[in-house]
């Protein structure tokens, strides 16, 4: 079997693959349960996910939280806090930087993102910044 692919997927793209069972990013929700992905998760990522999902909006209860959560988390692998944190690009959205940074102390191959902030600094990175629909193509074209 090949390796997993190390990816940071942002709060966005995991509610979408989450959310929406029968939506485009379900392939995404596939990988990552296969093993072909490996979401890369730190504090401040799993942090922010737990403040979107408790949004009155989504009209969630603890419990829908908590399957979403496990249909998730034990699928990643968690990246151990960083005692220096790593060059990369300003940001506008303070919690941006947690992603850029988890990509690049994670090593990832992707960054996956619907932020169009984010997908603008992809050229002065390690990693690749992609939008969701891009990694599904990826990740679904015949090798």
């Amino acid at each position: 079997m090949a390796q997993a692919l190390r990816v940071v997927l942002d709060t966005n793209t995991v509610l979408s693959a989450l959310l929406f069972a029968q939506g485009r990013l379900v392939p995404l929700r596939e990988a990552w349960q296969s093993g072909a992905l490996s979401p890369l998760l730190c504090a401040q990522t799993v942090e922010e996910l737990l403040r979107v999902l408790a949004y009155p909006r989504f009209k969630l209860t603890p419990e829908d939280r908590e399957e979403l959560l496990a249909d998730y988390l034990p699928f990643g692998e968690v990246i151990a806090p960083w005692k220096k944190s790593p060059v990369v690009p300003a940001c506008r959205d303070k919690y941006d930087r947690a992603f850029l940074e988890l990509a690049s102390v994670g090593a990832a191959k992707w960054l996956v993102t619907g932020d169009q902030d984010l997908l603008r600094l992809s050229r002065q990175l390690k990693f690749q910044i992609i939008a969701p629909v891009a990694a599904v193509g990826l990740l679904t074209s015949p090798k």
